[in-house]
């Protein structure tokens, strides 16, 4: 989750503590404005029609050309969205986007988006407390009047007990068949104080953890903290498996994690004015190693950058990397989407119903067995 504060395409934001889990029609921007970081983009338009006069910064940038080849979405916070969720799994895999990987940033977000994953065959979840997530658990989170328009209500510290308790659900979480990572953890410095970085080591290093143990993918979030990023998993032992998210390193750093065999996955600030070192970093990466992502809401790409991302966009950012790589569209999709494939552990035919192979569905279905029908209940929404 990019945690920049700039325009809604550009920011970060957060999820109530309290929502239940996603039916077919549900808006999935519902679940905005947990005491967090702010409001998501669905929770400041939602109600809205597309002719109820939103503004065009509010309104979502139009579908682009379809990709020839499938590809997944390796990172996308749907809960933060606006719409439901089969109306934009829909409008993904109308371009091409057949696989989407859900990331859940705390306990809240890490159950929806579990819940979300055994509910919708296209979906893949990741679940973990994000890097700005341990600090507050541990410290404290001060009540904010207003954060976006909206209140929210601050929690008393909880100290590394409440930590650890957060930490075991989202071991539990971890063990789920659609849960296929963990994350998005890491390091954050940019957000949080020298007061947060001993809570945010040590929940990295939990994480690290909860990942190989169960033999997941860990995904990381790493804003201004290569070195200790680095530093950590290699003190640690990194799991077989790891994924920077929204890679935000250089050449240098792209270099080191080839030699580790570290993924990295690129958003749409890469088509950004000032992201000539993105674009040198994916240069250099091993192909096998690149992934396409949103973060959607955030980061959307140019041209329709401050606008609403979501994961239908993919074809925006997989264009603007293919440019940068030289190489066709066809062959970096085809690339990408067996790297996601890989990192994620999952089997685009035998694992659902469609993803690369096409002709699926992204609305509930059978496609994982009975472990669904524990969640759905009559009505047909999700159980929190």
């Amino acid at each position: 989750m990019a945690e920049t504060a700039h325009t809604s395409g550009d920011s970060d934001t957060s999820r109530d503590g309290n929502t239940p889990g996603p039916s077919a029609g549900q808006g999935i921007g519902q679940r905005s404005g947990r005491a967090g970081v702010g409001v998501g983009v669905g929770a400041k338009s939602a109600g809205r029609s597309a002719g109820g006069g939103a503004r065009s910064k509010d309104s979502p940038p139009p579908l682009p050309e379809p990709l020839r080849v499938p590809v997944a979405d390796s990172h996308t916070h749907l809960d933060m969205q606006q719409g439901t969720v089969a109306e934009a799994l829909a409008k993904a895999a109308s371009v091409g986007v057949h696989t989407v990987i859900q990331v859940g940033c705390d306990l809240a977000g890490s159950r929806w988006a579990a819940e979300t994953a055994a509910a919708y065959d296209s979906v893949w979840a990741t679940v973990a407390l994000h890097p700005n997530e341990a600090p507050r658990i541990v410290l404290g989170d001060p009540d904010v009047p207003q954060v976006g328009g909206r209140p929210r209500q601050g929690r008393p510290p909880g100290g590394d007990a409440a930590l650890d308790a957060a930490l075991e659900e989202i071991d539990t979480l971890a063990a789920l068949p659609h849960v296929r990572g963990v994350g998005e953890t890491g390091l954050d410095y940019f957000r949080t104080g020298p007061e947060g970085v001993a809570a945010q080591q040590l929940s990295f290093r939990r994480h690290i953890d909860i990942a190989k143990r169960h033999g997941k993918a860990l995904v990381i979030h790493d804003r201004e903290a290569h070195e200790d990023v680095l530093r950590l998993l290699e003190e640690e032992g990194a799991p077989e498996r790891v994924v920077f998210h929204c890679y935000s390193g250089d050449a240098t750093m792209a270099k080191i994690c080839a030699e580790y065999g570290y993924y990295m996955s690129f958003a749409g600030n890469i088509t950004f004015k000032n992201a000539q070192p993105l674009r040198d970093a994916l240069a250099v990466a091993p192909l096998d190693l690149v992934l396409v992502e949103t973060d959607a809401p955030f980061l959307t790409p140019i041209p329709y950058r401050g606008r609403p991302n979501a994961p239908y966009l993919i074809p925006l950012t997989l264009r603007a990397m293919a440019a940068v790589r030289g190489i066709g569209e066809d062959a970096l999709a085809t690339a990408v989407a067996a790297n996601t494939a890989r990192a994620f552990a999952y089997s685009p035919c035998s694992d659902r119903d469609h993803g690369a192979c096409g002709g699926g569905r992204p609305t509930p279905a059978g496609g994982r067995g009975a472990g669904r029908a524990a969640a759905v209940n009559s009505s047909g929404e999700l159980r929190p």
